[in-house]
């Protein structure tokens, strides 16, 4: 059996790896705790998730668009996400409701950095979840957790300079 770039696998020792490319002997595996592992093409103790059907003819702008994918999705590599340009240099002001405390200034940017690290993170644990061995059940109850927290956080998306980076919480279907 031949696989093919972007199939899906679970090894014995690894766990969960998606095949990003392949040689003469080997495929390379990116797995999600692991990191990249040749693994020899006559291995056969893993378990085939999604088998994709192999093409020699691979180009390697096809092959970058899949490792991308890949690690976006497995990975908590953060993708490069701008502030909106009316928030540039800008500062964000708490003041407390007791005047003799002081005012604490941050920098919209350090604050942005933050929301956009968490959303990150719960990307991940989004995968995490759905790869995990939890009942289908158990998944369900912990996404409906994940989709309160982004709708949560809808708050901040004035800050996001493009739209397809906003948090979505649960759509209303009124």
């Amino acid at each position: 059996m031949v696989l093919g770039i972007g199939s899906r696998v679970k090894h014995p020792a690894f766990g969960d790896g998606v095949v990003i490319g392949a040689d003469v002997a080997a495929y390379q595996v990116c797995f999600i705790t692991y990191g990249i592992k040749p693994v020899g093409k006559e291995y056969k103790a893993w378990e085939i998730i999604e088998q994709i059907e192999s093409d020699d003819k691979v180009s390697f702008s096809e092959a970058e668009k899949h490792l991308v994918k890949i690690l976006k999705a497995w990975s908590d590599i953060s993708e490069v996400v701008p502030l909106g340009d009316k928030w540039t240099d800008g500062t964000m002001i708490l003041n407390p409701g007791d005047p003799s405390l002081k005012p604490k200034e941050i920098p919209i940017d350090a604050f942005f950095h933050k929301i956009v690290m968490v959303r990150d993170r719960l990307r991940v644990m989004e995968q995490r979840i759905n790869a995990s061995n939890l009942s289908d059940e158990e998944k369900v109850n912990l996404q409906q957790y994940i989709t309160r927290i982004y709708g949560s956080l809808t708050t901040f998306n004035v800050l996001f300079k493009h739209k397809e980076h906003n948090f979505v919480g649960e759509k209303s279907t009124d």
